[in-house]
């Protein structure tokens, strides 16, 4: 039974990867194994990676973070990484990846929690810390993401990027992060990339993604979407945003810099700079220092 409702990627295809010590730990949820990382000690980062990627997404903005003297917490969402992957293409939705945030932070009983979002983890983190707990959440980072009402503008290159997915069962997962990067990665960053993938049973998440975001007011979460953002505009918590400059999936000046008007604490918008969408892939180390220090100075 457990093999026709989620798919397992074997441990081994997670042996060789390098530049990731960190162990993952696991817990039970609507009888899935979800994975995360949990490191350093201090006040709770919690970082949130999107489609197609996993904790690894993260390898190099943790240890300025870790310095700074925060504890990183990195999840993998159901479907990626490390965790469980329904094979339904059904049990993808915005609720149930909201759900499965909000049972991780319950869990692990987490409390005064920075919230750093990328991509798909935007629209999730976003609607646990503005409706599902925000009483669990202080802080809020967000990086290349956005709320989606189904009243938003998406990129020519998004929708291409949405055509590409929708026509290939077993979506190629390397083209799609090849293509978020302004320098090219490594062999070994694509075999970790593609290490959570082996079959196409196993990319039922990552096909199913980009078909969640609702491209009419009525499409399926685009209601809970209004309801996140009418909370966002009102939101008074500190805020910091982030953007790359070469992101042609979601560009700066048409999506990051009027998402960041939408922060009524945050400060001038952050400009990474030769990044492509997925920054921490070019500028890692960049992004977790600016997040390390930022996150010192309302310490103080």
């Amino acid at each position: 039974m457990f093999a026709a409702l989620f798919f397992r990627t074997p441990a081994e295809r997670f042996d060789s990867i390098i530049d990731f010590p960190y162990r993952p730990e696991f817990r039970e949820w609507q009888g899935m194994r979800l994975a995360h990382i949990d490191v350093g000690q201090g006040p709770t980062v919690l970082l949130l990676h999107g489609e197609p990627t996993w904790s690894y997404l993260w390898r190099k903005v943790i240890p300025p973070i870790v310095d700074a003297g925060f504890r990183c917490i990195a999840p993998d969402l159901p479907g990626f990484g490390r965790s469980d992957k329904p094979v339904d293409p059904a049990w993808y939705s915005y609720t149930n990846h909201t759900a499965a945030l909000v049972s991780l932070i319950d869990d692990l009983d987490l409390h005064r929690v920075t919230l750093v979002m990328h991509d798909w983890g935007g629209p999730i983190g976003l609607r646990v810390a503005m409706i599902e707990r925000p009483e669990r959440v202080s802080r809020l980072v967000v990086m290349d993401t956005g709320v989606f009402t189904g009243e938003q503008q998406m990129s020519d290159e998004w929708l291409r990027f949405r055509a590409f997915v929708a026509a290939r069962p077993d979506v190629p997962i390397w083209p799609l992060i090849r293509g978020g990067c302004k320098t090219p990665p490594s062999a070994e960053v694509r075999a970790a990339y593609e290490a959570p993938f082996p079959n196409e049973a196993s990319k039922t998440g990552a096909r199913r993604f980009p078909e969640l975001i609702p491209l009419d007011p009525n499409a399926p979460g685009a209601s809970e979407g209004r309801g996140v953002m009418q909370r966002l505009i009102r939101d008074q918590r500190l805020a910091l945003v982030l953007w790359a400059d070469a992101d042609v999936v979601l560009p700066l000046e048409s999506v990051g810099r009027p998402f960041q008007r939408l922060f009524r604490t945050a400060d001038e918008l952050t400009v990474i700079r030769d990044a492509g969408h997925f920054l921490q892939e070019d500028q890692g180390d960049q992004v977790g220092q600016v997040i390390g220090d930022w996150l010192t100075r309302q310490q103080r």
